[in-house]
C-alpha cells in the first residue's frame, strides 16, 4: 500500500492495536448476544476482512481475557454505573469490558489511551451519546485502578 492510498481513506490509518480492539469489540458483542464459545467467535473473526492488519496478540488478550475475567470486571464497573449491567447496550458493555480489562491488565498502555480507545470504539459502533457514558465510567475506574498514574497526570 502506498502513502497516497493511505491518506485517501482515513480508516486505512488505524493502528494494528486499534484494529485488534475493533475486532475484540465485535467478538465481545457476539459473546454478549449469543453467549457463544470464545474459540468459535475467535475463529469467525479471524476470517473477517482486514483481520490480517490487526495486532493478533492484543486481540487474543482482549477477547479471551475480557471473557475470562468478565465477572470480576463487571464487579469493578457495577458501582460506577447508574443502571444495571444488563441495561447497558451491548456496545457500551463490550467497550467497558475492553477498557476495564486494559486498565487492569495492560498497565504498559497509558490510562488515557485506554479510555480514548474505548470512547472511539463506542463512537464508531455505538449509539449517539454512548461514548460520553463510557468515558465517564472508565475515567472513574482509572482513578480507582490506576490512582498513582491518574494523580501524576493531573
Amino acid at each position: 500500500m502506498n502513502n497516497k492510498s493511505q491518506h485517501a481513506n482515513p480508516s486505512k490509518t488505524r493502528s494494528p492495536r486499534h484494529r485488534a480492539r475493533e475486532f475484540a469489540l465485535q467478538g465481545l458483542y457476539q459473546w454478549l448476544l449469543n453467549n457463544e464459545d470464545s474459540g468459535s467467535i475467535e475463529a469467525h473473526i479471524r476470517e473477517a476482512h482486514g483481520f490480517d492488519k490487526a495486532d493478533r496478540e492484543h486481540f487474543d488478550s482482549l477477547l479471551h481475557g475480557a471473557i475470562k475475567q468478565s465477572i470480576a470486571l463487571r464487579e469493578e464497573i457495577a458501582p460506577l454505573i447508574d443502571r444495571s449491567i444488563a441495561e447497558l447496550s451491548p456496545i457500551e458493555h463490550a467497550a467497558l469490558l475492553i477498557g476495564a480489562y486494559e486498565l487492569k491488565n495492560h498497565i504498559e498502555i497509558p490510562y488515557r489511551v485506554v479510555i480514548n480507545e474505548a470512547v472511539e470504539l463506542t463512537k464508531s459502533f455505538g449509539g449517539l451519546d454512548g461514548h460520553k457514558y463510557v468515558n465517564g465510567v472508565l475515567d472513574k475506574l482509572a482513578s480507582k485502578l490506576r490512582a498513582a498514574e491518574v494523580a501524576a497526570g493531573k
